[in-house]
Order: structure tokens, then C-alpha cells, then sequence
């Protein structure tokens, strides 16, 4: 398949996973029990990956078209976490607890305060190091906010008594449930794809080609 398949392919398949998330939240899929972990949302997370991993291991010719993607572009979107102030927001009217809305509040505005710098600045063969870094700073914010928001879950059981009682029961309803079923998998796949992108700079200049995916959605 040439790189125009491609982009429309994965474009398409992108469009398929949000249609799919935003229904499954709206017919309550992934609700939880109090006092048990969020096994449906975490299934959301692992699963996209898994699935792109397996696909990018087996198939090189898609391998390719990812690696061939612009670096500056995929960590351009990343700006798009300053929207985590949310988190904060929802914290301070006692709509989320602290142990899940701080690290990830604070976390996502990071990333996203700094990902056009990181961008503009990083996505060079000559800061490699520094861009791999920032990347897995990222991914490692996602990593904190996922995990502090399963333990918040199972924390928050034993304080449900009174009604002013706080969960994270917030983040598997619709609009916040897009957030780990959509956009937290897709945001550490494209961490991911930099960093495999990085690994390979070899002193040449970083391409901004690969911009089919964005041409086909559009």
C-alpha cells in the first residue's frame, strides 16, 4: 500500500475509534463499580496500542509511512494538553479528587505549554537527546494520570458514604470519558512514533513530509 493508502487508512480508522468511544460512553460502557478498578476504560487504553504496535512490527511498509511522518507536526498536537487546566478547574469545585486532578492537571499543562517550543526547538537531529526526552516526559505524564486515576477509583470506595463524597467517576462518563478511551491512547502513540522517529536521525535534517494523514482528513 503507498503512503496516500495509507494516511487515508489510518485517517479513517482514527475516525472510526473516536465514533466508536463516543458511542460506548454514551451507552455507558465504561462504567465502573466504586470499589473495583476500571478494567473497561484501561481495556481502551491498552488495546489501540497493542494494536498499533502488532501492525507496525508486522508490516513495513506501514513502518515506514508512520517513521515518515513529520516529527514537528505529531509533537505540535501535543499542545492541545493545556486543556488539562480542566482537571484543576474540576478539582477546586470538588468534582474530581486531588490525587487524580493534580498530577494530571499540572502534568497536561507541561506538556502542553511547552510542545511548540519542544517542536520548534527539539525536533532536530542536533537535540535528539532533548527531544526524546521531552517525549518521554510525556508519555510518562499519561502514565501517572492513568495510574493515579485507577487508585483514585479504588481509593475513593471507602470514602462514598456522604454525598458530597468525591470520585473520578467523572472521567468514565461522556464528555471526559473521550479523554483515556480517545485521546490519552492516541496522544502516547504519536510520543511513541517520535521517539522511533528520533532513534533513526543520523546527523541529516528532519523532513516535514508525512503530512497525508492530515490531507486526508480534510
Amino acid at each position: 500500500m503507498t503512503n496516500s493508502g495509507y494516511a487515508k487508512l489510518t485517517a479513517g480508522l482514527i475516525a472510526a475509534w473516536f465514533s466508536f468511544s463516543l458511542a460506548a460512553s454514551a451507552a455507558g460502557w465504561f462504567r465502573a463499580e466504586p470499589n473495583r478498578p476500571p478494567l473497561p476504560l484501561l481495556l481502551a487504553v491498552v488495546i489501540p496500542i497493542t494494536v498499533f504496535a502488532m501492525w507496525y512490527r508486522s508490516v513495513a511498509s506501514f513502518r515506514e509511512f508512520v517513521l515518515g511522518l513529520s516529527p514537528v507536526t505529531l509533537t505540535q498536537v501535543q499542545a492541545w494538553r493545556i486543556v488539562g487546566f480542566v482537571f484543576l478547574v474540576m478539582y477546586a469545585y470538588r468534582l474530581l479528587p486531588a490525587e487524580f486532578a493534580l498530577p494530571a492537571g499540572w502534568g497536561d499543562m507541561l506538556i502542553g505549554a511547552t510542545a511548540l517550543v519542544a517542536a520548534s526547538r527539539l525536533a532536530k537531529p542536533n537535540h535528539r537527546a532533548g527531544f526524546i526526552a521531552w517525549q518521554l516526559l510525556g508519555m510518562t505524564d499519561l502514565v501517572v494520570a492513568l495510574g493515579s486515576g485507577a487508585a483514585g477509583q479504588l481509593l475513593s470506595a471507602g470514602k462514598l458514604v456522604g454525598s458530597n463524597a468525591i470520585s473520578t467517576a467523572p472521567m468514565t462518563v461522556l464528555p471526559l470519558s473521550l479523554i483515556p478511551t480517545f485521546a490519552v491512547p492516541l496522544l502516547f502513540l504519536l510520543h511513541v512514533i517520535c521517539i522511533a522517529q528520533a532513534r533513526r536521525w543520523a546527523g541529516h535534517e528532519v523532513g516535514h513530509a508525512g503530512t497525508e494523514l492530515h490531507s486526508a482528513a480534510v
